[in-house]
């Protein structure tokens, strides 16, 4: 055996021969790692034979329509787009303690499956699974960090998995590199490995990803082209809501959600979440309103609060919490010149209540209504509900989905919705605050 050492960035995942400062692909400093690999040594593979190979017409290729597996969690289906196709890989990525784990084992602990954990000892997992209420007879506990050992115990079991969890990716390693855990390298032979295994066994495998300081998933960015679908597990540490978004999905919808509730006994599915978002509203305040969002194909109703007082500082703070800073800034500028808003004058602070992020333009009006709000000091309508994407000439834009967000606002009791069927903000804000 012959061992080839070469240096791998840890950002872009770029190969050198040669250490450097600075990465010459990416230009990250310090960020190239000595992967040392080893040649001549047998890889493990699904496939054990080299056969020769050959293209096909796309017509003499028979269509095989599997069945989807459910994840007896609606929630868990609708961000799959049906439920789970046999052979996907399946990413679950989110911030540390947001409950990837919990998912991941509830899921298993459903339907059966492999919980493989690099992380915890079978001991400590078996606690937690009592926690949570599962006793599943077919549910295994495999603790292991060596990819080419647990390849070789699906390859053996006299029973193989339809479901598999890696939990997680940074701490698996291969033998045929010399790399530490959650290198570029590690990783992403790793993978490899794994998703072999998938297409050749179809195991549905469900690998969970750290994440870095700047929220991105850990690792090189190969490792999402790999796999067949990307989810980020999201949610703010102090509030119980979390949202499970779909980033990639080669096997249905890109950028739907679902939505849950964590609680002592794990996580639990949210059917109406409109009424989490607005669970302790107060009413008949100044700065309170509430936004129709549209978070994949489903119309969520949020509360928007702002306070502006005046300030006591050369440069007005901007606090927000929810929504894009820049977009506010955006959004004050409009208030200030169309409507003579001097909120130059006045530090401003806004909040997206439940934790939820807004990032469609269709939440524009709603925060626009608060600030309004907040800066007259007089409430909105409690049956009021808006949504627009609001132009730098004051104008309002059409956005996706109006029917239903206005049908779910409705649903929901709010008789009065406000949307770009007026045609600007000055047609909006007169019938409200025309004493």
């Amino acid at each position: 055996m012959k061992t080839r050492s070469s240096f791998v960035c840890q950002q872009c995942g770029n190969e050198s021969g040669a250490w450097f400062g600075k990465c010459p692909s990416c230009g990250a400093w310090n960020s190239l790692v000595e992967t040392v690999r080893v040649t001549g040594k047998t890889i493990f593979s699904a496939k054990s034979t080299t056969s020769s190979v050959k293209p096909l017409p796309l017509a003499q290729i028979k269509s095989v329509r599997r069945e989807r597996i459910s994840t007896e969690m609606v929630e868990f289906d609708r961000v799959l787009g049906g439920g789970i196709v046999p052979g996907v890989v399946i990413l679950i990525a989110g911030d540390p303690g947001v409950g990837k784990s919990t998912l991941l084992l509830s899921l298993v602990g459903k339907i059966g499956g492999w919980y493989v954990t690099g992380e915890e000892s079978a001991e400590q997992v078996k606690m937690r699974a009592e926690r949570l209420g599962i006793s599943k007879n077919d549910l295994y506990i495999l603790p292991e960090t060596n990819i080419e050992s647990i390849l070789s115990a699906v390859e053996t079991a006299s029973v193989k998995p339809q479901i598999m969890v890696i939990d997680s990716i940074q701490t698996m390693t291969s033998e045929s590199l010399e790399g530490i855990a959650g290198s570029v390298g590690q990783i992403r032979q790793s993978t490899q490995l794994l998703l072999n295994l998938a297409k050749s066994q179809q195991v549905a495998i469900f690998i969970v990803g750290h994440v870095t300081k700047e929220g991105t998933i850990a690792g090189p960015k190969l490792l999402e082209h790999m796999v067949d679908v990307v989810c980020y597990f999201e949610g703010e540490r102090y509030y119980q809501g979390r949202i499970l978004r779909t980033l990639k999905n080669r096997f249905g919808p890109t950028d739907e959600v679902g939505i849950f509730e964590m609680n002592d006994s794990g996580l639990t599915e949210i059917s109406n979440p409109s009424k989490i978002f607005l669970e302790g509203r107060v009413k008949n305040v100044s700065g309170s309103t509430v936004g129709v969002t549209l978070e994949g194909t489903r119309p969520l109703l949020v509360e928007i609060q702002s306070l502006v007082v005046p300030t006591q500082l050369a440069m007005p703070r901007r606090v927000v919490n929810g929504i894009d800073y820049n977009r506010l800034q955006v959004i004050l500028a409009i208030l200030q010149k169309r409507l003579n808003l001097p909120f130059g004058n006045f530090d401003v602070f806004v909040n997206v209540s439940g934790g939820l992020k807004l990032k469609e333009p269709a939440t524009d009006l709603p925060v626009a209504l608060s600030l309004i709000s907040a800066f007259k000091n007089k409430p909105l309508p409690n049956d009021l509900a808006s949504f627009g994407e609001l132009g730098l000439l004051g104008e309002l834009r059409r956005v996706q989905g109006e029917d239903k967000r206005t049908k779910e606002a409705k649903r929901l009791g709010f008789t009065s919705v406000l949307s770009p069927e007026q045609k600007n903000l000055q047609q909006v804000c007169n019938p409200l605050w025309a004493t």
